[in-house]
């Protein structure tokens, strides 16, 4: 808007030292071209959309060209607080919250496509290894990209709401109990770190609202066997009762695999065979609903190539048993469907990192996310203020500690 502005500043010079510029940390600049609130910008920007977007941004907005590379640079720069912010949180003890209310733990993953060199090792082999069939288009089980996973964790609370195995199956217009509704929702998730690592997040923050372990946890899964050992584990750690469900939607869809086993695809019979098996899964009697699939499949003589999802779904329902209590969940008001990471794997990782054509390095990647997450769970604004401290002691602060600087008398 005014051309190009030219600052005369005073420097501290000595032989052999570097150069001390003091109004530089008084104005807390940046050590990058860009400022503080160019990169607040880009933050913002290129965690709703495109980088290509944001760069759009920050030219309408400042009149400051910049490179997708750059504004890439300045997101991974804006993120790199991320584990210190939420690290200094978890010292402030939230004891403020209803104490009746349960504390729900939940993690799920979801893929992002990434460029070769920030893949994990097996699958960089496997892609190095696959080639294929044809030159114009993918042949069956052949990709075009290969993903790494992003792991998601969420912590939030609920108000208990008893309903019985009737209400969860009835028809949406025929609901008189509403199903439990989360509040207080707490975002986390990173493509860096593996699933132990944020297990232990979630339960940080779970430890954070209720520090004494005085409240109702409940951790719920969708049957994942190394997700259920970690969360076993961080509980054990921590010396914390965690009632783990599987999720009841994970249920319904093994019980559907069965019914096309015996019924012909669109019968209605199915669907009344499925509601009878997943209400005795919701009354407790998983075991008996396995025992009476593999009968079936047994006295309709079935080939073993077409039982094959039967047989799945009866030893889900066997090896999950433990997890299926829904008769106590159902009664104790708990949440028995996941949801909410679910939906927070759409938002935080879909929405963004599924632009079509998008190939994502891994700071990047992480990057993003990290800042997905903050908006999401409306830390932003305090993120930032933190943000801003932290540069100014890593590039002021730090430097000054042991120089003496005259000063005016």
């Amino acid at each position: 808007m005014f051309g190009e502005v030219s600052v005369g500043r005073l420097a501290y010079r000595q032989r052999g030292e570097e150069n001390l510029y003091v109004a530089d940390g008084v104005l807390n600049l940046p050590s990058e071209r860009a400022s503080h609130g160019v990169r607040r910008i880009v933050a913002s920007e290129a965690a709703a959309g495109s980088f290509e977007h944001a760069t759009g941004q920050v030219q309408e907005r400042t009149g400051l060209g910049l490179g997708k590379r750059q504004v890439e640079e300045l997101a991974v720069r804006a993120a790199v607080d991320f584990e210190a912010f939420y690290a200094e949180r978890i010292g402030e003890r939230d004891e403020e919250r209803e104490k009746d209310d349960v504390l729900v733990l939940s993690a799920d993953g979801k893929g992002i496509v990434m460029r070769s060199e920030a893949l994990r090792e097996a699958t960089a082999r496997a892609a190095q290894r696959a080639s294929p069939k044809l030159k114009t288009r993918l042949s069956r089980g052949e990709k075009s990209g290969r993903k790494r996973i992003a792991e998601v964790g969420a912590v939030y609370e609920i108000t208990p709401a008893p309903r019985t195995p009737g209400d969860v199956l009835a028809p949406s217009s025929e609901k008189l109990l509403p199903a439990p509704k989360s509040k207080n929702k707490w975002l986390c998730a990173s493509v860096v770190e593996d699933a132990a690592t944020v297990v232990a997040d979630i339960f940080d923050e779970a430890e954070r609202r209720d520090p004494d372990h005085e409240r109702t946890w409940v951790a719920l899964v969708d049957g994942n066997n190394h997700q259920i050992d970690r969360i076993k584990a961080e509980a054990r750690k921590r010396k914390v009762k965690i009632k783990i469900v599987v999720d009841v939607v994970h249920v319904l869809e093994y019980l559907w695999g069965a019914a096309w086993c015996f019924f012909d695809e669109g019968d209605p019979a199915a669907e009344t065979w499925v509601q009878e098996k997943a209400l005795a899964v919701l009354e407790g009697k998983a075991g008996t609903v396995a025992a009476s699939i593999r009968r079936k499949a047994t006295l309709l003589q079935l080939p073993q190539e077409k039982r094959v999802k039967a047989d799945r779904a009866a030893n889900y329902l066997l090896n999950k048993r433990p997890y299926l209590d829904y008769p106590t969940a159902l009664h104790s008001g708990w949440p028995i469907a996941t949801g909410v990471i679910e939906g927070a794997c759409r938002h935080l990782v879909k929405d963004r990192m599924d632009i079509t054509g998008a190939r994502w390095g891994l700071q990047g990647a992480e990057a993003i996310l990290k800042l997905r997450a903050l908006i999401s769970n409306k830390d932003f604004d305090s993120y930032w203020s933190y943000h801003l401290a932290q540069e100014r002691h890593r590039n002021h602060d730090l430097r000054y500690a042991n120089s003496v600087i005259p000063r005016q008398a």
